[in-house]
Protein backbone atom coordinates (compact mmCIF):
# COMPACT_ATOMS: atom_id res chain seq x y z
CA UNK A 1 0.00 0.00 0.00
CA UNK A 2 2.83 2.78 0.92
CA UNK A 3 4.34 1.83 -2.94
CA UNK A 4 0.54 2.42 -4.09
CA UNK A 5 0.94 5.86 -2.03
CA UNK A 6 4.08 6.78 -3.33
CA UNK A 7 3.28 6.24 -6.92
CA UNK A 8 0.03 7.62 -7.13
CA UNK A 9 1.60 11.01 -5.38
CA UNK A 10 4.32 10.71 -8.09
CA UNK A 11 1.47 10.76 -10.55
CA UNK A 12 0.30 13.69 -9.50
CA UNK A 13 3.31 15.36 -8.82
CA UNK A 14 4.46 14.95 -12.34
CA UNK A 15 1.21 15.64 -14.29
CA UNK A 16 1.59 19.40 -12.52
CA UNK A 17 5.25 19.43 -13.52
CA UNK A 18 3.79 18.60 -17.09
CA UNK A 19 1.12 21.76 -17.10
CA UNK A 20 -1.33 20.36 -16.65
CA UNK A 21 -4.24 21.93 -13.69
CA UNK A 22 -5.82 19.03 -12.54
CA UNK A 23 -5.34 14.99 -12.24
CA UNK A 24 -7.73 12.21 -11.53
CA UNK A 25 -7.16 8.78 -11.33
CA UNK A 26 -9.97 5.91 -12.06
CA UNK A 27 -10.27 2.59 -12.07
CA UNK A 28 -10.06 0.78 -15.61
CA UNK A 29 -13.48 -0.65 -15.46
CA UNK A 30 -16.21 -1.37 -18.11
CA UNK A 31 -18.57 1.43 -18.60
CA UNK A 32 -21.65 0.11 -18.43
CA UNK A 33 -24.09 2.88 -17.72
CA UNK A 34 -22.49 4.53 -20.66
CA UNK A 35 -22.56 1.73 -22.75
CA UNK A 36 -26.52 2.23 -22.74
CA UNK A 37 -26.27 6.02 -22.81
CA UNK A 38 -24.00 5.69 -26.00
CA UNK A 39 -25.97 2.90 -27.83
CA UNK A 40 -28.99 4.97 -27.31
CA UNK A 41 -27.67 8.19 -28.97
CA UNK A 42 -26.30 6.51 -31.48
CA UNK A 43 -29.64 4.98 -32.63
CA UNK A 44 -31.35 8.60 -32.54
CA UNK A 45 -28.75 9.46 -35.29
CA UNK A 46 -27.11 12.24 -32.89
CA UNK A 47 -23.63 11.75 -33.95
CA UNK A 48 -24.98 13.11 -37.71
CA UNK A 49 -22.53 12.59 -40.31
CA UNK A 50 -19.79 11.38 -37.67
CA UNK A 51 -19.44 7.72 -38.36
CA UNK A 52 -16.58 7.92 -37.29
CA UNK A 53 -18.51 7.47 -33.72
CA UNK A 54 -20.24 3.90 -34.66
CA UNK A 55 -16.91 2.44 -34.91
CA UNK A 56 -14.96 0.58 -32.07
CA UNK A 57 -18.01 0.83 -29.15
CA UNK A 58 -16.38 -2.08 -27.49
CA UNK A 59 -13.39 -0.09 -26.90
CA UNK A 60 -15.01 3.10 -26.27
CA UNK A 61 -16.38 1.58 -23.14
CA UNK A 62 -13.82 -0.23 -21.56
CA UNK A 63 -10.27 0.57 -21.86
CA UNK A 64 -8.88 -2.57 -21.46
CA UNK A 65 -9.34 -3.49 -24.31
CA UNK A 66 -6.89 -0.41 -25.46
CA UNK A 67 -4.34 -1.31 -23.08
CA UNK A 68 -3.89 -5.13 -22.46
CA UNK A 69 -3.88 -5.45 -18.70
CA UNK A 70 -5.08 -1.67 -18.03
CA UNK A 71 -5.49 -1.61 -14.26
CA UNK A 72 -5.73 2.32 -13.91
CA UNK A 73 -7.02 5.57 -15.93
CA UNK A 74 -5.42 8.66 -15.48
CA UNK A 75 -7.14 11.86 -16.66
CA UNK A 76 -5.31 15.23 -17.07
CA UNK A 77 -7.26 18.91 -17.23
CA UNK A 78 -5.11 21.32 -19.24
CA UNK A 79 -7.00 25.10 -18.74
CA UNK A 80 -7.35 26.91 -22.82
CA UNK A 81 -9.01 29.98 -21.08
CA UNK A 82 -7.65 33.10 -22.70
CA UNK A 83 -6.82 36.18 -21.58
CA UNK A 84 -6.98 38.11 -24.70
CA UNK A 85 -10.45 37.40 -26.98
CA UNK A 86 -11.31 38.48 -30.60
CA UNK A 87 -12.27 42.41 -31.48
CA UNK A 88 -15.89 42.54 -31.09
CA UNK A 89 -18.21 42.45 -34.54
CA UNK A 90 -15.65 39.71 -35.66
CA UNK A 91 -16.66 36.20 -36.75
CA UNK A 92 -16.43 33.82 -34.44
CA UNK A 93 -13.92 31.09 -33.23
CA UNK A 94 -14.40 29.10 -30.41
CA UNK A 95 -12.01 29.99 -27.66
CA UNK A 96 -9.97 26.00 -27.72
CA UNK A 97 -8.96 27.21 -31.29
CA UNK A 98 -7.26 30.88 -30.34
CA UNK A 99 -3.90 28.82 -30.49
CA UNK A 100 -1.88 26.06 -32.07
CA UNK A 101 -3.61 22.60 -32.56
CA UNK A 102 -4.33 21.08 -29.21
CA UNK A 103 -3.88 17.24 -30.38
CA UNK A 104 -0.03 17.27 -31.20
CA UNK A 105 0.70 19.36 -28.15
CA UNK A 106 -1.03 17.38 -25.76
CA UNK A 107 0.06 14.24 -27.07
CA UNK A 108 3.64 15.21 -26.94
CA UNK A 109 3.57 15.94 -23.06
CA UNK A 110 1.48 12.60 -22.81
CA UNK A 111 4.35 10.39 -24.42
CA UNK A 112 6.93 12.63 -22.15
CA UNK A 113 4.60 11.77 -19.24
CA UNK A 114 4.76 8.23 -19.86
CA UNK A 115 8.15 8.22 -20.17
CA UNK A 116 8.75 9.71 -17.10
CA UNK A 117 6.24 7.35 -15.19
CA UNK A 118 8.05 4.18 -16.70
CA UNK A 119 11.65 5.65 -15.35
CA UNK A 120 10.16 5.63 -11.62
CA UNK A 121 7.93 2.86 -12.17
CA UNK A 122 9.09 0.17 -13.91
CA UNK A 123 8.46 -1.13 -17.90
CA UNK A 124 4.48 -0.19 -17.17
CA UNK A 125 2.66 -0.32 -20.44
CA UNK A 126 0.46 2.64 -21.71
CA UNK A 127 -1.25 4.60 -24.35
CA UNK A 128 -2.65 8.20 -23.93
CA UNK A 129 -4.93 10.12 -26.14
CA UNK A 130 -6.55 13.16 -26.47
CA UNK A 131 -10.01 13.64 -28.20
CA UNK A 132 -9.09 11.33 -31.34
CA UNK A 133 -9.36 7.70 -30.03
CA UNK A 134 -12.49 6.35 -28.73
CA UNK A 135 -12.46 6.93 -25.55
CA UNK A 136 -15.07 8.63 -23.52
CA UNK A 137 -12.63 11.67 -22.03
CA UNK A 138 -15.45 12.97 -20.17
CA UNK A 139 -16.81 9.98 -18.56
CA UNK A 140 -13.51 9.17 -16.86
CA UNK A 141 -12.76 12.74 -15.97
CA UNK A 142 -16.16 12.39 -13.61
CA UNK A 143 -15.36 9.10 -12.08
CA UNK A 144 -11.70 10.22 -10.94
CA UNK A 145 -13.30 13.02 -9.52
CA UNK A 146 -12.70 15.85 -11.59
CA UNK A 147 -15.95 17.37 -12.13
CA UNK A 148 -19.09 16.37 -13.21
CA UNK A 149 -21.22 16.42 -17.14
CA UNK A 150 -23.18 19.56 -17.00
CA UNK A 151 -26.22 19.99 -18.71
CA UNK A 152 -24.59 21.15 -21.98
CA UNK A 153 -22.60 17.91 -22.15
CA UNK A 154 -19.50 19.54 -20.79
CA UNK A 155 -17.53 18.43 -18.02
CA UNK A 156 -17.62 20.88 -15.39
CA UNK A 157 -15.15 21.99 -12.31
CA UNK A 158 -16.15 22.98 -9.43
CA UNK A 159 -13.44 25.60 -8.68
CA UNK A 160 -12.98 26.10 -12.39
CA UNK A 161 -15.45 25.70 -15.05
CA UNK A 162 -15.14 23.75 -18.49
CA UNK A 163 -12.61 25.37 -20.44
CA UNK A 164 -10.19 22.79 -20.27
CA UNK A 165 -8.81 20.26 -22.71
CA UNK A 166 -9.09 16.32 -21.62
CA UNK A 167 -6.02 13.91 -22.05
CA UNK A 168 -6.32 10.61 -20.79
CA UNK A 169 -3.41 7.83 -20.25
CA UNK A 170 -4.61 4.18 -19.58
CA UNK A 171 -1.68 2.47 -17.74
CA UNK A 172 -1.42 -1.25 -16.72
CA UNK A 173 -0.99 -0.45 -13.25
CA UNK A 174 -2.91 0.34 -9.80
CA UNK A 175 -3.32 3.69 -7.83
CA UNK A 176 -5.32 5.00 -4.87
CA UNK A 177 -8.16 5.89 -6.99
CA UNK A 178 -10.33 8.91 -6.26
CA UNK A 179 -13.90 9.27 -5.41
CA UNK A 180 -16.09 10.74 -7.74
CA UNK A 181 -17.86 14.09 -7.05
CA UNK A 182 -21.46 15.44 -7.00
CA UNK A 183 -23.74 17.61 -9.74
CA UNK A 184 -23.83 20.97 -8.88
CA UNK A 185 -25.98 22.48 -11.53
CA UNK A 186 -28.92 22.47 -9.98
CA UNK A 187 -32.32 24.02 -11.26
CA UNK A 188 -30.37 26.29 -13.78
CA UNK A 189 -31.02 25.83 -17.24
CA UNK A 190 -29.56 28.27 -18.73
CA UNK A 191 -27.46 26.34 -21.00
CA UNK A 192 -30.46 24.45 -22.57
CA UNK A 193 -32.23 28.09 -22.69
CA UNK A 194 -29.28 29.99 -24.76
CA UNK A 195 -28.66 27.18 -27.42
CA UNK A 196 -30.15 28.98 -30.68
CA UNK A 197 -29.74 25.76 -32.50
CA UNK A 198 -31.57 23.25 -30.06
CA UNK A 199 -29.00 20.90 -30.14
CA UNK A 200 -29.26 20.21 -26.67
CA UNK A 201 -32.29 18.15 -26.26
CA UNK A 202 -32.36 17.27 -22.40
CA UNK A 203 -29.81 17.36 -19.82
CA UNK A 204 -26.38 16.43 -20.71
CA UNK A 205 -27.91 15.22 -23.69
CA UNK A 206 -26.18 16.87 -27.05
CA UNK A 207 -27.66 16.62 -30.46
CA UNK A 208 -24.39 16.34 -32.05
CA UNK A 209 -26.16 17.68 -35.72
CA UNK A 210 -27.93 20.19 -34.11
CA UNK A 211 -24.40 21.53 -32.46
CA UNK A 212 -23.16 24.86 -34.32
CA UNK A 213 -19.76 23.14 -34.01
CA UNK A 214 -21.14 20.13 -35.57
CA UNK A 215 -22.13 22.07 -39.03
CA UNK A 216 -18.99 24.35 -39.10
CA UNK A 217 -16.22 21.81 -38.57
CA UNK A 218 -17.52 18.29 -38.91
CA UNK A 219 -20.25 18.57 -41.39
CA UNK A 220 -18.00 18.32 -44.85
CA UNK A 221 -20.85 18.72 -47.52
CA UNK A 222 -20.66 21.83 -49.03
CA UNK A 223 -23.99 23.68 -47.99
CA UNK A 224 -25.04 24.72 -44.03
CA UNK A 225 -28.80 23.26 -44.09
CA UNK A 226 -31.00 26.11 -44.64
CA UNK A 227 -33.06 25.48 -41.44
CA UNK A 228 -29.69 26.75 -39.61
CA UNK A 229 -30.10 29.81 -41.16
CA UNK A 230 -29.71 33.40 -38.80
CA UNK A 231 -29.29 30.99 -35.98
CA UNK A 232 -25.50 30.47 -35.79
CA UNK A 233 -24.85 34.36 -33.83
CA UNK A 234 -21.66 34.86 -35.80
CA UNK A 235 -19.73 31.47 -35.19
CA UNK A 236 -17.93 30.44 -37.82
CA UNK A 237 -15.60 27.65 -36.07
CA UNK A 238 -16.83 26.15 -33.29
CA UNK A 239 -19.46 28.08 -30.42
CA UNK A 240 -18.61 28.66 -26.68
CA UNK A 241 -22.85 29.76 -26.18
CA UNK A 242 -23.40 26.75 -23.81
CA UNK A 243 -19.55 27.24 -21.97
CA UNK A 244 -20.29 31.40 -21.40
CA UNK A 245 -23.55 31.17 -20.12
CA UNK A 246 -22.80 29.04 -17.82
CA UNK A 247 -22.15 30.52 -13.87
CA UNK A 248 -19.85 27.94 -12.85
CA UNK A 249 -17.20 29.28 -15.79
CA UNK A 250 -17.00 32.52 -13.57
CA UNK A 251 -13.97 30.45 -12.00
CA UNK A 252 -12.61 30.20 -15.43
CA UNK A 253 -8.60 32.25 -14.95
CA UNK A 254 -7.01 32.89 -18.05
CA UNK A 255 -4.22 30.01 -18.86
CA UNK A 256 -0.37 31.37 -19.09
CA UNK A 257 0.73 28.62 -21.54
CA UNK A 258 2.83 29.45 -24.36
CA UNK A 259 1.75 26.57 -26.49
CA UNK A 260 -1.55 28.07 -26.30
CA UNK A 261 -1.12 31.52 -27.68
CA UNK A 262 -3.33 33.14 -29.47
CA UNK A 263 -2.53 33.22 -33.34
CA UNK A 264 -2.62 37.18 -33.73
CA UNK A 265 -4.78 36.89 -36.94
CA UNK A 266 -7.91 35.15 -34.87
CA UNK A 267 -7.86 38.32 -32.60
CA UNK A 268 -7.30 40.95 -34.51
CA UNK A 269 -8.88 40.05 -38.26
CA UNK A 270 -12.08 41.51 -38.73
CA UNK A 271 -15.10 40.41 -40.58
CA UNK A 272 -12.88 42.13 -44.13
CA UNK A 273 -9.87 40.45 -43.28
CA UNK A 274 -11.23 37.33 -43.28
CA UNK A 275 -13.04 37.72 -46.62
CA UNK A 276 -10.04 39.12 -47.95
CA UNK A 277 -7.82 36.20 -46.86
CA UNK A 278 -6.35 33.89 -50.00
CA UNK A 279 -6.09 30.27 -49.52
CA UNK A 280 -2.43 30.50 -49.37
CA UNK A 281 -2.95 33.62 -46.64
CA UNK A 282 -4.87 30.59 -44.80
CA UNK A 283 -2.51 27.59 -45.08
CA UNK A 284 -0.25 29.58 -44.30
CA UNK A 285 -1.01 31.34 -40.89
CA UNK A 286 -3.29 28.50 -39.75
CA UNK A 287 -0.87 25.84 -40.75
CA UNK A 288 -0.75 24.41 -36.95
CA UNK A 289 -4.21 26.04 -35.90
CA UNK A 290 -7.36 23.99 -35.42
CA UNK A 291 -8.74 25.81 -38.10
CA UNK A 292 -7.31 23.76 -40.52
CA UNK A 293 -9.29 20.64 -39.89
CA UNK A 294 -12.21 22.87 -42.25
CA UNK A 295 -9.76 23.85 -44.56
CA UNK A 296 -10.02 26.66 -46.43
CA UNK A 297 -13.03 25.97 -48.59
CA UNK A 298 -15.22 25.09 -45.03
CA UNK A 299 -13.95 28.51 -44.09
CA UNK A 300 -15.41 30.21 -46.69
CA UNK A 301 -18.63 28.57 -46.77
CA UNK A 302 -18.77 29.00 -42.87
CA UNK A 303 -17.95 32.99 -43.46
CA UNK A 304 -20.73 32.93 -46.53
CA UNK A 305 -23.51 31.02 -44.31
CA UNK A 306 -23.11 33.97 -41.20
CA UNK A 307 -22.92 36.91 -43.24
CA UNK A 308 -26.10 35.62 -45.57
CA UNK A 309 -27.82 35.96 -42.07
CA UNK A 310 -26.35 39.27 -41.52
CA UNK A 311 -27.26 40.93 -44.98
CA UNK A 312 -30.60 39.92 -44.04
CA UNK A 313 -31.05 41.99 -40.88
CA UNK A 314 -31.53 44.99 -42.67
Amino acid sequence: MLNIEKNTLFVKEQAKAFGFDHCGIAQAAELTGDAFRLENWLHKGMHGGMKYMENYFDKRIDPRKLVDGAKSVITLLLNYYPSQFQQPGAPKVAKYAYGNDYHEIIKERLNSFLQVLRSKLGDIQGRGFVDSAPVLERSWAQRSGLGWIGKNGNLLHKQAGSFFFIATLIVDVPFLYDAPTGDYCGSCTRCLEACPTGALVSPSVVDGSKCISYFTIELKEQLIPGSMQGKFEDWFFGCDICQDVCPWNRFAKAHRDEAFRPIPEILNFSTSDWEALTEEEFKNIFKKSPLKRSKYAGIRRNLKFIETKNSGKG
